[in-house]
């Protein structure tokens, strides 16, 4: 790709965006039947801890990694949730919504790029959250680009 080529991170808007998308998320995830008993013990900072962390997976800053733990503390806190395809479905259903409700970007090259990474990283976190699951080798964060 080219240099001049902006990453998925600045495409979408930068932190600001990805703020807005965790926060209108999140407030759909606690309304939700299926999901709000998975969160309801979810922390007051943890839509900006997610919004961290994809800002770090589009190619934003390295925050996630650098100041709340990276990998192994995304691993951590999926260990032994026994999610379940509904509920992984359902969170996914709920992200695209909530990227529409906040005005992240519609064109197919976005679009296309961030669903391959909310599936992606929801079959791994569906993955990694089974009680006999072996947790990921992998020592850092996925960074997600266009593709190439």
């Amino acid at each position: 790709m080219a240099e001049d080529t902006p990453t998925i991170y600045e495409w979408a808007g930068g932190a600001p965006a990805f703020e807005r998308l965790t926060e209108e998320f999140y407030r759909r995830v606690q309304q939700d039947e299926l999901l709000a008993p998975m969160f309801r013990r979810m922390s007051a900072e943890h839509p900006h801890d997610v919004a961290v962390m994809l800002s770090e997976v589009f190619g934003g800053p390295t925050d996630y990694t650098d100041e709340h733990g990276g990998f192994k503390r995304l691993l951590s806190k999926h260990r032994h949730r026994n999610i379940q395809p509904e509920q992984r479905e359902r969170w996914v259903q709920l992200i695209l919504q909530a990227a529409d409700a906040v005005g992240l970007p519609t064109d197919r090259e976005f679009r296309s790029a961030f669903l391959a990474y909310i599936e992606w990283g929801s079959r791994g976190a569906m993955a990694n959250s089974q009680h006999d699951a072996k947790p990921a080798q992998r020592e850092s964060l996925k960074i997600w680009g266009w593709g190439e």
